[in-house]
């Protein structure tokens, strides 16, 4: 009687280890078995003799080898069997990776954060509260830089866990964005411009939105000020606006500012705006802030928060580390308000 379920697996194929198919993916990443050697930290003999012995497996399973040596300088040729495999080994230690990080999340044996660069003082201040229990239940903590345009799609993944940071809501829009998740409204504010313009060219405290064609803007393309202008003026703001710089981060813009290099306004978040006329953003030392006031096409915000995705922090128990710095981190908003 033939066998059934996993009693059917070829002993070939069990005897087939994951660390032979991380060998398989790297070599075909890095082209020859010298290549991945150095990259794993192996011997070339060591990673040779999986190779050889894959071979010789999947030839009996297959009757077809997967790799072919080239000669000398050259790279492995995979075979069509070879390129399947590879794709089937990504997918099988994806897979498992992904099933030991669920795991070990659900159990609250790890919890990976995320935050922007504006944002990090105070997670960082509520992990303070949260550390003593953590160390106790022996909490693997990962701390993560995020960009904001990325803050959603590292959530979808799970890569992470948690965000720290700021969304751009739009009106008609904001409900089915943040419907996946569970949010913690921490602020919501418009922009700001920060200029080297002499008060007798941009005069007063504020400035009117549906004027700033008028100015030479330094933007930032990528993460919340794209997302706000392309709101406002569709993709192509471009070509509606007078664009002196386009920057990928604040700081450089501030410093083209400062040097003089350019003249004009920088569009920044009103977070960014209040901290530098407070003082408390010496990279932006010398500059002068101005509210936007008004709309130019739909309402729209930046909203400042905590992210998760909805409903897992119900799965959990009160004691779970994702509940226990989304408590903290709770308690963290008030001092956000007065300090913002």
């Amino acid at each position: 009687m033939a066998l059934s379920g996993p009693q059917q697996y070829p002993t070939e194929l069990l005897d087939t280890t994951m660390d032979q198919l991380r060998t398989l993916i790297v070599v075909h990443e890095a082209g020859t078995a010298l290549g991945a050697a150095r990259q794993l930290g192996r011997e070339q003999s060591s990673v040779q003799k999986q190779l050889d012995t894959m071979n010789r497996t999947f030839a009996a399973l297959c009757g077809e080898e997967l790799v072919l040596k080239q000669g000398r300088g050259r790279d492995a040729l995979f075979t069509a069997t070879g390129e399947a495999l590879v794709e089937l080994a990504r997918r099988t230690l994806g897979e498992w990776t992904d099933g030991v990080r669920d795991a070990r999340r659900r159990l609250g044996r790890t919890l990976s954060v995320g935050t922007t660069r504006y944002t990090l003082g105070f997670l960082l201040d509520a992990v303070e509260r949260v550390t003593e229990d953590y160390e106790r239940d022996d909490v693997d903590l990962k701390v993560t830089h995020v960009r904001t345009g990325d803050l959603f799609a590292k959530l979808r993944s799970k890569e992470l866990d948690l965000v720290c940071g700021s969304v751009v809501v739009t009106e008609g829009e904001e409900a089915e964005l943040l419907a996946p998740y569970e949010v913690m409204e921490w602020r919501r504010s418009g922009l700001s411009l920060l200029t080297n313009l002499p008060p007798e060219r941009l005069p007063g405290t504020s400035f009117d939105a549906r004027e700033l064609s008028r100015l030479p803007l330094v933007i930032s393309a990528r993460g919340l000020i794209g997302r706000f202008l392309t709101s406002w003026y569709g993709s192509d703001y471009r070509h509606k606006l007078s664009v002196a710089a386009e920057i990928e981060a604040a700081h450089y813009g501030f410093e083209l500012l400062r040097s003089g290099v350019v003249s004009g306004a920088m569009l920044v978040t009103r977070g960014i705006g209040e901290a530098a006329a407070d003082g408390r953003l010496p990279e932006a030392g010398g500059l002068r802030t101005l509210e936007i006031v008004g709309e130019v096409g739909p309402r729209t915000e930046v909203l400042v928060g905590v992210f998760t995705r909805r409903g897992e922090r119900d799965s959990y128990g009160p004691g779970h580390p994702l509940n226990l710095l989304w408590d903290a981190l709770s308690r963290e908003s008030g001092r956000w308000w007065l300090s913002s």
